[in-house]
């Protein structure tokens, strides 16, 4: 009763925008109307404009509305003939929820399950009903949590939560167009204020929703199995998010992608026990915004400890047994919602082996830059490395990469990079590869299959007095230093991410809006006006992959900079001088916007190990 009182609230809140649009536009014009009688002339004037103005965008934002497709139906459809088990275990579930199941159960490419139901008639009625499951679940949970899982998405069937949810759909975009259409009126002032109100109380039902499915998740399914269900979901979150960043993302980048793409998560979690048992034993998520959709999980599992205790069989299955022919439909799904964007699709081991080339090419071409630049040669190779060795100046190049070492602890550390270089070297001559593992980072072997220990010879190489000897090595390994060679001539985004932005910053007097990565800086010219800088910071965020953006807009790699001076703390100026001579000067404006409080903070950081004028800054 509780909920459905407060839905009923967050329905009127919604209707009571309505009419907070209709007063405001209907008193402006009272009032326009009025100082054209009363006192025509420029206040008038002015008053029509803001009534015509601030109509106008209410009326777009509802015709935007209006004209809004509902989000269709997205996964790949599973049938009663395809998963006999799966469909009985839903109308079972269903049964003892006492509520309708569902007319499509869809398999979807993500770590959720969710219901959906078009209702009509402002939820009179009810419609088509819609259960999705993500298939890193089935592959994640026992046939007894994904029960849990399932009867929580039912319970928001017989709580009857889906039936407002097209109003809700239509009535957030109806206030956030509004909002965004009279951006800087004083009238959107007030629109603001009324959403962060309507978004509050929204955010609240909805967090009283997930508690009262859970009642149906822990009669259902048993109290214990349920609180195992949820601790287990920010773990397999945090498994997925570990399987695309280690295993998919450097492949990918490179143009590659794996031909079992949903496969090989299941085998890193059958390989990975360990590791996830570590991650099981850590508390549950128990912070929480106040804007957020649902309760945190520790507080779910405390609720949960409070409601009766259900006596039920545990089932401990894998949950894809469920579904027979698992494998094809996990390919079904990979070809229906993955978009491989004219990737090569190659085997696990293939696609593994170039992952690891791949980034390990990148550190190299970075060494191989800086080489260049220290031996005044348009690119380098690992021979012009070994040369500055010989040269007796690998201390200078070192400390590039390791600004917080003495020159000498740098040459030392070096022999880090050494190895790699090594690698990169011996995989191009044939004497070795990279081997798969889903229980661990890939291993690097010899042909044959042998341990391929190149730690000596890297040591050697750090030194004149032990480079012949570091030679001589590589050519009895088999290595030809010469096929090592630089293959970008200059810096790219991949890999990096973005760690925080400040817009409106004056790039050499001309308004950039600036994303900051761990890599580098990304410039994208701007208006001179100061407003929206964080929205539109969120928005280029948002708008493509980080290569992407650095392809498409200024990209400075931190690796082109030789110096930096922070002239001042706040608000803060930077001038960077590049190794070809270019001076960029950064200067943050008083009005400029940020993505967080910290954002100046962020980029002193960034550039604080190319700082070479000892004087310090003003405030």
């Amino acid at each position: 009763m509780i909920t459905t009182i407060r839905a009923a609230i967050s329905v009127l809140m919604l209707l009571g925008f309505y009419v907070l649009a209709l007063g405001i536009i209907g008193g402006l014009a009272w009032a326009s109307v009025w100082l054209w009688q009363e006192h025509a002339g420029s206040g008038a004037a002015k008053l029509s404009y803001i009534t015509v103005v601030v109509a106008f965008g209410v009326l777009v934002a509802l015709w935007r509305v209006l004209r809004a497709k509902l989000d269709s139906a997205s996964g790949l459809p599973v049938g009663p003939d395809q998963a006999p088990q799966l469909w009985h275990t839903v109308r079972d579930l269903a049964a003892e929820a006492k509520t309708r199941a569902p007319d499509e159960i869809l398999l979807i490419p993500d770590v959720n399950a969710a219901v959906t139901e078009d209702a009509k008639l402002l939820g009179l009625l009810g419609g088509r009903r819609r259960l999705y499951l993500g298939v890193p679940l089935l592959q994640a949970l026992s046939v007894a949590q994904l029960r849990a899982v399932i009867a929580h998405e039912l319970g928001h069937f017989s709580g009857q939560h889906t039936r407002l949810s097209a109003i809700a759909y239509r009535g957030r975009l109806a206030i956030q167009g509004t909002v965004s259409q009279l951006a800087g009126h004083l009238s959107g002032w007030i629109f603001k204020l009324y959403a962060k109100i309507y978004f509050l109380v929204e955010a609240a039902v909805s967090r009283r929703q997930e508690l009262e499915a859970d009642e149906a998740s822990v009669r259902v399914a048993g109290r214990a199995t349920a609180q195992g269900a949820l601790r287990e979901l920010p773990v397999v979150d945090a498994a997925w998010g570990f399987y695309f960043e280690r295993y998919i993302g450097p492949g990918w980048e490179a143009g590659y992608a794996p031909r079992d793409f949903f496969g090989g998560f299941g085998r890193m979690l059958a390989a990975r026990g360990d590791e996830l048992e570590r991650l099981r034993a850590a508390e549950p998520p128990s912070e929480q915004s106040k804007w957020d959709s649902h309760p945190p999980i520790a507080v779910r599992v405390a609720a949960m400890a409070a409601m009766p205790e259900v006596p039920v069989s545990v089932d401990t299955r894998p949950a894809s047994n469920l579904l027979p022919m698992f494998d094809q439909i996990c390919a079904a799904l990979a070809e229906k919602e993955v978009n491989y964007g004219g990737r090569k699709v190659v085997s696990w081991d293939e696609f593994s082996a170039i992952s690891v080339v791949t980034e390990e090419q990148r550190t190299a071409d970075q060494v191989y830059r800086a080489a260049a630049r220290l031996a005044g040669s348009k690119q380098a190779d690992l021979g012009t490395v070994l040369g500055i060795v010989e040269s007796g100046r690998l201390g200078e190049l070192a400390e590039q990469f390791f600004p917080d070492a003495t020159r000498k602890e740098a040459r030392q550390r070096f022999a880090g990079l050494f190895h790699l270089l090594f690698r990169v070297a011996a995989v191009r001559s044939g004497v070795a590869h990279w081997r798969h593992s889903w229980a661990a980072a890939a291993e690097f072997a010899r042909t044959d299959g042998a341990p391929f220990d190149l730690t000596e010879v890297a040591n050697l190489a750090t030194s004149p007095e032990t480079l012949d000897g570091a030679r001589a090595r590589l050519a009895d390994l088999g290595i030809d230093v010469s096929v090592a060679t630089q293959v970008d001539q200059i810096a790219t985004a991949h890999g990096a991410e973005i760690i925080d932005g400040l817009a409106n910053i004056k790039v050499n007097d001309s308004p950039n809006d600036v994303l900051i990565l761990d890599n580098g800086l990304i410039m994208v010219p701007c208006p001179k006006s100061t407003d929206n800088g964080k929205k539109r910071l969120v928005a280029l965020a948002r708008s493509a992959p980080v290569i992407e953006l650095a392809k498409q807009n200024v990209f400075l790699p931190f690796e082109e900079v030789a110096s930096a001076v922070i002239v001042k703390s706040v608000p803060i100026r930077v001038d960077l001088t590049l190794h070809d001579g270019r001076r960029l000067s950064l200067q943050e404006t008083w009005t400029g916007e940020s993505l967080t409080k910290e954002s100046r903070d962020v980029l002193k950081d960034a550039v604080s190990r190319y700082i070479s004028d000892a004087s310090l800054p003003t405030a």
